[in-house]
């Protein structure tokens, strides 16, 4: 009888560490794929390996644009939302030299993108900057107060503007004196009527002049054309990137708008 406890207690014991090692082995697989990477931007392409048929997030620190390789397009879908570029590849290819720029700063990354069927990975990659990260302001206060940079028409920074929004990456270039500036990203009051909706995308600062892009979305079943007469606020310049709009749900659906002011947006609106 005795033997039989001593048996039982041993059963017991083996099959408790066998489910604390099988919990712990399958916690740290779902921590290993949950796992974000941190990588600094030190001005060397970074690479990365791509698993296909799997969807790869990289943070950065800002809103960007990817341009893809032609040869890469049919292979590679590549989506930005919100700071976030979201990497899925459909069939396999050797490394190739991608570029990525913040809307905000102008600030270009490069990777070396690879695909893989097997040995690629799949967990979320983080990109900063330490330089950013210790004074993110410390570059742009010096240059916004060098008292050499040049003075600007409205019609050159407005096409500043459009062109961060919608040129290609190897089209960009940044302006002497042209600097980031904070705006909040909510929907505001912007356009009368109440059909049209304004969010904030960016703003930067020129001298006394404030520039700042708005995206605006249809939100009736009408197509709407836009009238600069209908902003609310105080502004120089109001300029749209289409002035039509069509209804919501379609693709024409969406535009920029560039309003120049002498002060931040919050203060013209």
């Amino acid at each position: 009888m005795k033997e039989t406890a001593q048996d039982n207690y041993l059963i017991r014991s083996i099959t408790f560490c066998i489910a604390v090692m099988f919990l712990f082995a399958h916690t740290i697989a779902f921590a290993d794929a949950e796992i974000t990477e941190r990588i600094e931007w030190k001005k060397i392409p970074i690479k990365l390996n791509l698993k296909v048929g799997h969807e790869r997030l990289i943070h950065f620190p800002s809103p960007v644009k990817v341009g893809l390789p032609s040869r890469l397009q049919p292979l590679l879908r590549a989506q930005s939302v919100d700071g976030t570029l979201y990497l899925l590849a459909n069939s396999s290819f050797e490394a190739a030299r991608v570029m990525v720029r913040e809307i905000e700063t102008g600030r270009i990354y490069l990777f070396d993108i690879a695909a893989l069927e097997e040995g690629g990975q799949t967990h979320p990659v983080q990109i900063y900057s330490a330089e950013v990260e210790s004074d993110p302001t410390a570059t742009s206060s010096s240059r916004g107060a060098h008292p050499a940079f040049p003075q600007y028409s409205y019609v050159t920074l407005t096409r500043f503007a459009s062109q961060q929004l919608y040129a290609p990456i190897r089209l960009l270039r940044d302006l002497p004196g042209i600097t980031r500036t904070p705006v909040t990203r909510k929907p505001v009051s912007l356009i009368h009527g109440g059909a049209i909706e304004a969010i904030p995308l960016v703003a930067w600062r020129t001298g006394n002049l404030y520039l700042t892009v708005l995206k605006l979305t249809n939100r009736t079943d009408q197509p709407q054309i836009l009238d600069p007469r209908n902003i609310r606020g105080t502004w120089l310049t109001a300029a749209f990137q289409h002035n039509r709009l069509l209804p919501a749900g379609d693709e024409a659906d969406t535009t920029a708008l560039y309003l120049i002011s002498t002060r931040p947006f919050e203060t013209s609106l």
